[in-house]
């Protein structure tokens, strides 16, 4: 590729990068400031906890709808738009009194948040094809990057200020630049069939010449497996700080920048898994990732009362939970040619199991007990982990994707 190709690609790469930074600001917000909103709505926290449920379904409408779009108009100003809808519901969202208009607004949220990590993720394959991996990883590290600030400003503007409205309009700001950067950009094109799968292990392989099962069914078992660990991810980030607060393992303060540890941890476990994405097979990332997010929940369950047991569990859930959802895509592109659409489907599971475990946590956490929640989550990571097992052992004899 020429100079000019070169500079196109890193600048698209770039802006897309930024815009997952945004959509880790918007992501994370919502865990932290769930006690705020339910007194700003005069709501229960299980009331509240229906907000969960709200951006997830937001979530997936906009995962089906962006998976239609991207592939028929120019990818840059749909993400460009999503952006500036977030944006909006953003800045509106502390000027909500009631919680059904609240659960409005963040539906909305979660569409546009879907239509942009539809496109992130399928543009970026459309720039590198084939050797999208270690990129890939990027991708989500800058989602995690955003991810960690967002509880660091909302335990600032409790500390200057006593407010949670301040952080929804700091987000709200920074999130205008990316989208008018993105409406400068030219779209890339779709991915053609010469980028379409190819081999095990590098970016030089060629397509295994045996037959293998059809398209639907590779997007069937990652769609499940994204549903499985992606609900775990978003029912851990939404309800540790809920959980330490409510077991008085830390103050409030405090809990904010345990959920911070948690974000930070999976950044920087994203940053590690670069480097490791180039060398080792996805299916070996994923099993150290399920096995280490196990060992993290059961340090949790083993010593419920422990503020230490706590910051290690957190920790560990966000550094093997990193690689998980840039590993499975990798995988899945090595099998076949990824369009909106099928980007669409493994959003549609990750919006899913997004919106059902942090539900059900939150029934549970008032209901039974804190811990209560947090077993359900463990029993979500083996089921997870069984998924997992079955997609590896059937790619291995199927479609060797190891």
């Amino acid at each position: 590729m020429d100079s000019g190709g070169n500079r196109r690609r890193w600048s698209l790469t770039a802006a897309y990068y930024l815009a997952f930074v945004a959509l880790g600001l918007a992501g994370a917000i919502l865990g932290p400031t769930l006690p705020g909103l339910a007194e700003q709505t005069r709501s229960r926290l299980s009331e509240a906890s229906f907000l969960f449920t709200a951006i997830a379904v937001g979530y997936l409408a906009g995962s089906l709808l962006g998976g239609r779009l991207f592939d028929r108009v120019p990818g840059n100003p749909l993400m460009a738009a999503g952006l500036l809808v977030m944006a909006s519901m953003l800045a509106l969202t502390p000027f909500v009194p009631q919680i059904w208009f609240l659960i409005l607004a963040i539906t909305i949220l979660g569409a546009a948040q879907g239509m942009v990590d539809v496109g992130g993720n399928t543009l970026l394959v459309w720039v590198h094809g084939r050797k999208v991996g270690p990129f890939m990883n990027g991708l989500h590290f800058f989602w995690g990057l955003g991810a960690f600030i967002s509880p660091i400003i909302v335990g600032q503007a409790l500390l200057t200020g006593g407010e949670i409205s301040w952080a929804f309009w700091v987000l709200a700001v920074m999130l205008l630049p990316v989208a008018i950067w993105l409406l400068r950009l030219a779209s890339p094109t779709p991915q053609s069939q010469s980028q379409a799968p190819i081999g095990t292990t590098g970016a030089l392989e060629t397509v295994d010449p045996r037959p293998v099962i059809r398209e639907r069914t590779v997007v069937l078992l990652v769609t499940l497996l994204l549903f499985l660990f992606v609900g775990a991810e978003a029912g851990f980030g939404g309800w540790i700080y809920s959980y330490a607060v409510a077991l008085d393992l830390s103050s409030a303060t405090a809990a904010v920048y345990l959920t911070a540890a948690y974000w930070g941890a999976l950044t920087f476990g994203r940053l590690l898994a670069i480097p490791v994405a180039s060398r080792v097979r996805p299916g070996w990332i994923l099993l150290t990732a399920a096995g280490g997010c196990l060992a993290s929940a059961s340090v949790l369950l083993l010593w419920p009362q422990s503020p230490s047991a706590t910051w290690v569990a957190t920790i560990g859930m966000g550094l093997f939970m990193a690689s998980v959802f840039p590993t499975a895509l990798t995988l899945a592109e090595r099998r076949m040619t990824i369009t909106g659409r099928i980007t669409g489907w493994f959003l549609v599971g990750a919006s899913m199991g997004g919106m059902t475990l942090p539900l059900l946590m939150g029934q549970l956490f008032e209901s039974v007990s804190p811990q209560s929640a947090m077993a359900l989550l463990t029993v979500y990571l083996i089921l997870a982990l069984g998924a997992l097992l079955v997609l590896l052992f059937y790619s291995e004899r199927r479609l060797s994707i190891r």
